[in-house]
């Protein structure tokens, strides 16, 4: 299962996906969130679909962690935590907070669920089977990369957490009409909770300078970056001129 040469072939197809993927999603809206379309066939509530996608993730990386020789490792105990930590919060902390009705089709909850056990197989399986031994000694912990990592990585959560807290106060209860979300990094870009999320994931990769961290921030990219570029254009066409006249790139300030 983890043979090396399997692995780097996954990892490469990934890549490959990846860009399949991003050009698809410039011509295909995924339909959830604000961009829902109930032409995508059977759907669940937001809540428990959110619970459904993300948490077989958790679940298949304490099963790498744990049936793993290395597991006793500190330098690889922290980086695995950083891990859970943000899919914990995704799993079972952010669909608590969710408000109002919003439903996600089950063919989206379907492919995200492939889609993180792929990246539990990439990154756990880079931690604690493929990976040369000795890879990540404690020095690691105190090295530039793991240090700069860490803070992109928390950076960016921090960028994720107070946009999502932003976007679920804009409406009052009962209230379904949308709103333009303003402050923190919504004053740059039209995603910054996808900012936040590209973020993390950039650090994350740079902290544990892996493969499969290169390919977890690729993916995140080429999934948000063209979603990004949809909701802009849906808040232009729904705001006009108000939304213009605020010049926010899609997702990273005034880049892209």
């Amino acid at each position: 299962m983890f043979d090396p040469t399997v692995y780097y072939y996954v990892a490469g197809g990934m890549i490959f996906l990846a860009v399949i993927v991003f050009i698809a999603l410039h011509r295909i809206t995924a339909p959830y969130g604000m961009a829902f379309s109930a032409g995508w066939g059977p759907s669940l509530p937001n809540r428990p679909a959110w619970v459904l996608m993300e948490s077989p993730v958790v679940v298949a990386m304490l099963l790498l962690w744990l049936l793993s020789p290395r597991r006793g490792e500190p330098t690889l105990i922290v980086m695995t935590s950083l891990f859970l930590l943000h899919y914990f919060q995704r799993s079972f902390i952010f669909p608590l907070l969710i408000k109002g009705k919003s439903r996600m089709p089950l063919a989206i909850v379907l492919m995200g669920v492939t889609f993180n056990l792929i990246n539990a197989y990439l990154i756990g399986g880079w931690f604690f089977y493929v990976a040369p031994a000795g890879s990540y000694p404690v020095s690691w912990l105190s090295s530039p990369l793991f240090i700069l990592g860490t803070v992109i990585f928390f950076v960016g959560m921090w960028i994720n957490l107070r946009s999502d807290y932003i976007i679920r106060h804009l409406r009052k209860p009962g209230d379904t009409r949308h709103y333009i979300p303003k402050g923190g990094m919504f004053r740059y870009v039209t995603s910054a909770n996808y900012l936040g999320e590209l973020t993390e994931w950039l650090g994350f990769a740079i902290l544990s300078w892996s493969l499969g961290g290169l390919v977890f921030f690729i993916w995140t990219f080429a999934n948000l970056a063209p979603r990004s570029r949809s909701l802009h254009q849906r808040y232009l066409s729904e705001f006009g001129d108000e939304y213009a006249r605020l010049n926010r790139r899609f997702i990273i300030p005034f880049i892209y």
